[in-house]
């Protein structure tokens, strides 16, 4: 059983024509008067009515598996256009010490620990920066730090993926 079938009208030379025919009893029938076949149409009968529900089932069952691919991937490109998180660390100790270690929480909680935090990074303090590190990653935040000497570091996180 394929998905679609192929329905056909059936076509003559003169459509619509009919001969009267007096009956016995006073009534009329009217009798088709084709002429020429151009196209037999497709029987209008059991076998051709009987796998109709099935048609449609089949029909409903690629569209749902349609809307779940299309679930997937509005998924995928929410997950590739990111969640932006803009903050500023702290650190009151004295370098070599640092203490800007701060948590950052995921307005949308993810599917998995397989996302990537971007981070773009400014100060104006004296002593720099250092590295940026993450940490602790959870399905619904992470961990940020700086390791350089600053006393305020600005930034801005782009988290991407995620999505189960």
């Amino acid at each position: 059983m394929g998905l679609f079938k192929i329905w056909k009208d059936h076509v003559t030379q003169f459509s619509n024509r009919y001969k009267e025919i007096n009956n016995a009893d006073g009534t009329i029938t009217h009798e088709a008067v084709e002429g020429e076949v151009i196209q037999e149409g497709t029987p209008q009968n059991a076998k051709n009515f009987n796998d109709m529900e099935q048609r449609i089932l089949a029909a409903g069952e690629v569209a749902g598996l349609a809307m779940l691919k299309v679930g997937a991937v509005e998924s995928k490109v929410e997950g590739l256009a990111g969640e932006i998180i803009e903050t500023t660390l702290t650190n009151s100790k004295e370098y070599p010490f640092n203490n800007s270690k701060k948590t950052l929480a995921l307005k949308t909680p993810r599917g998995n620990l397989d996302y990537t935090v971007f981070v773009e990074s400014s100060t104006e303090d004296a002593g720099g920066i250092g590295e940026i590190k993450i940490t602790d990653k959870q399905l619904n935040g992470f961990k940020i730090e700086f390791t350089g000497a600053a006393k305020e570091v600005s930034v801005k996180c782009t988290v991407q993926g995620g999505y189960a």
